[in-house]
């Protein structure tokens, strides 16, 4: 018999220290994003399943919990990425005919974790800009990113670029079913060169050699290089290539330090990425701590196809690579019934100072809080005096 208190597995509680951390990036994210001119929405966790997947592919499909609503009968959905209520929003309720930016914090769940240590229950953040189409909203939404890592003190840091486009271009003209669209994008994401030569061994020899070939495009400016001389020339490769050598061009000007390169094989995500596609990483790690890019088309089922750029990262998960405990400086007070210790404990709470009172019979405990001041009498007043 399992004890009552075990969770299921990836799914954990997060502790004092921990949710302190978590709490103040929390709060630096979104600091962030609102000096961008994010506005913050919280959509529902939950939402009837059409509305949710609409869009989306299959792989979203399968990180789906799903339930019956009791009350209409339907087929709800738990969310497992805030995108697609985010384009709702933008194209549904909030509907502007101009630029729109929006962010959002809040869980997301996950029928099958991402890796063997990532949770099912990731904190996700995320901001995106809808109703520009041009590569000045994909460079902001980057550097948001980055501003984003940088507040919260994460260094050496590393960004992969890539485009959807790409791969669209090298299979133009092919027909493939929505199972051999997703084999494909998995043996392209994974770099399964084994799996990959087996799907493509049908395919007419331009474009078989291409998808072989984009595995092996990895690395820095000689990557677009290549891509130019031995992809197929066609204009969604083209236009591809050229937006990332702009965004390159850009992001090496303006951030010196951040290590650049280029992934054109790289699928991971969801189905709905449309364009240009970026993912963060911290230098010697192999999972990346921030994933966006362009999708144009998310909005589309919800009567309103509007450009779209944003990001999104799990706060669980970049919590790990930051320095700071989240742990604040306190005034530790005795308890007291004294009307004028009572009123001083009041007053600087309302200053925003944290004064932990210590309850009667436990004056030698140890708490959570790093108190480095006490509330004293002096004279028949109570003062703040240094510990």
């Amino acid at each position: 018999m399992s004890s009552a208190w075990l969770l299921p597995e990836h799914i954990a509680d997060v502790l004092p220290h921990e949710a302190r951390r978590i709490e103040e990036l929390r709060r630096i994210l979104l600091d962030a994003a609102r000096s961008y001119g994010h506005e913050l929405v919280m959509p529902p966790l939950l939402e009837h399943l059409e509305s949710l997947l609409s869009g989306t592919g299959r792989a979203l499909d399968l990180r789906t919990f799903k339930l019956v609503d009791q009350l209409s009968g339907r087929t709800l959905g738990v969310r497992a990425d805030t995108t697609p209520q985010v384009a709702r929003i933008d194209a549904h309720l909030l509907n502007r005919a101009g630029l729109t930016r929006l962010c959002y914090c809040g869980p997301v769940l996950h029928t099958l974790p991402a890796g063997p240590d990532s949770t099912r229950e990731p904190l996700q953040f995320g901001a995106e800009i809808y109703g520009h189409a041009g590569l000045e909203a994909d460079l902001e939404v980057h550097e948001l990113a980055l501003e984003c890592l940088g507040r919260a003190h994460v260094e050496s840091l590393v960004m992969d670029l890539a485009d959807a486009r790409i791969v669209q271009g090298a299979l133009a003209g092919t027909v493939l079913s929505p199972s051999q669209q997703e084999a494909m994008h998995t043996a392209l994401a994974t770099k399964d060169q084994a799996e990959l030569h087996a799907l493509t061994d049908a395919l007419p020899a331009e474009r078989r050699d291409a998808l072989r070939l984009l595995p092996a495009l990895y690395g820095g400016d000689e990557v677009l290089a290549a891509a130019r001389e031995r992809l197929p020339r066609h204009a969604l490769t083209t236009a591809a290539l050229d937006d990332l050598e702009w965004l390159a061009s850009h992001l090496r000007r303006d951030y010196p330090a951040l290590r650049l390169g280029f992934d054109l094989a790289d699928l991971s995500g969801y189905a709905y990425y449309s364009g240009t596609r970026f993912a963060v990483y911290r230098a010697g790690s192999t999972d990346a701590l921030v994933r966006g890019g362009r999708y144009d088309n998310v909005g589309a089922v919800f009567g309103r196809q509007r450009p779209a750029v944003g990001f999104s990262l799990d706060l669980k998960s970049v919590v790990e690579h930051v320095r700071f405990d989240g742990r604040r400086a306190a005034i530790r007070a005795p308890w007291s019934e004294e009307a004028a210790l009572r009123a001083a404990v009041r007053r600087l709470r309302a200053l925003g100072e944290a004064v932990v009172c210590v309850l009667p019979g436990h004056e030698h405990e140890a708490d959570e809080f790093e108190c480095d001041r006490e509330l004293v009498a002096v004279h028949g007043q109570w003062v703040v005096s240094a510990l």
